[in-house]
């Protein structure tokens, strides 16, 4: 990349969000990962070249607001957002992949805390960069999604909704961008990923899992020049070097 690309990555401490921050470094853009816990942050973003590790709790405005100010100032400006943070089943079902529990039998605070999560938290810190990009005249965003068939599946209360909502934002988002000069697009691995949502412990045998670092050369190239002004697109990272192909060929 010619031009020094500014990266932040929400939820950038482990799993998908580290191997897209990784990918990221290691393709020259500069990169600021975050996590809740600052410490941690920092010290996972000492090996990822030239990283910076922040503090972010995607839940609060406040912590958004502070996050996304010091990444600004850190980084030098920003182009690209990979909204990434979130929680998974495991938080309200340990054994969620065995013993399914119905919506019912879901606790509350549980409900709130991932839809919170991973939808509000979503909102609150795309709300937070689009006004700077806006000024800016350009900016990509890009939010990690998941397979439809995750959202509906039986068992998967709250999780599934919460992600099939910040996909339906994702696509209002990029309609209300639409001819800004900012981008919004789904980025998702296309199947189960050993990170640490997934409780491999209690995997049926033979199960197959994906790599978090099938999320690098989606992430690598939406972050590069010919990705310029792709917008509003669902991409699925293990089907990417077909779905690319597809674009450069016309087909």
């Amino acid at each position: 990349m010619s031009e020094t690309v500014k990266a932040l990555v929400t939820g950038g401490t482990s799993g998908l969000g580290l191997a897209m921050a990784e990918a990221l470094a290691g393709a020259g853009v500069a990169v600021a990962l975050t996590g809740r816990s600052g410490e941690r942050a920092r010290s996972v973003a000492a090996g990822v070249p030239g990283a910076v590790g922040l503090e972010l709790d995607v839940r609060s405005e406040k912590s958004v607001a502070a996050a996304v100010d010091q990444a600004w100032e850190r980084l030098g400006g920003m182009d690209l957002l990979v909204n990434n943070a979130g929680i998974g089943m495991r938080t309200v079902n340990a054994l969620f992949m065995t013993e399914r529990r119905g919506f019912w039998e879901v606790p509350a605070d549980g409900f709130r805390a991932v839809v919170e999560t991973n939808l509000t938290g979503y909102f609150l810190v795309a709300r937070e960069v689009t006004p700077r990009m806006l000024a800016a005249g350009a900016g990509r965003i890009v939010n990690v999604s998941v397979s439809e068939s995750t959202m509906v599946r039986a068992g998967f209360v709250p999780y599934g909704p919460s992600r099939a909502g910040s996909e339906a934002m994702s696509r209002i988002m990029a309609a209300d961008l639409l001819g800004t000069g900012v981008t919004v697009n789904l980025l998702l691995p296309g199947g189960a990923t050993v990170t640490g949502m997934l409780p491999l412990e209690t995997a049926p045998p033979g199960a197959s899992f994906l790599e978090p670092g099938v999320m690098g050369p989606p992430i690598v190239w939406l972050a590069s020049g010919e990705a310029a002004g792709v917008h509003d697109e669902r991409i699925i990272a293990g089907e990417f070097d077909e779905w690319l192909r597809r674009r450069r060929t016309g087909r």
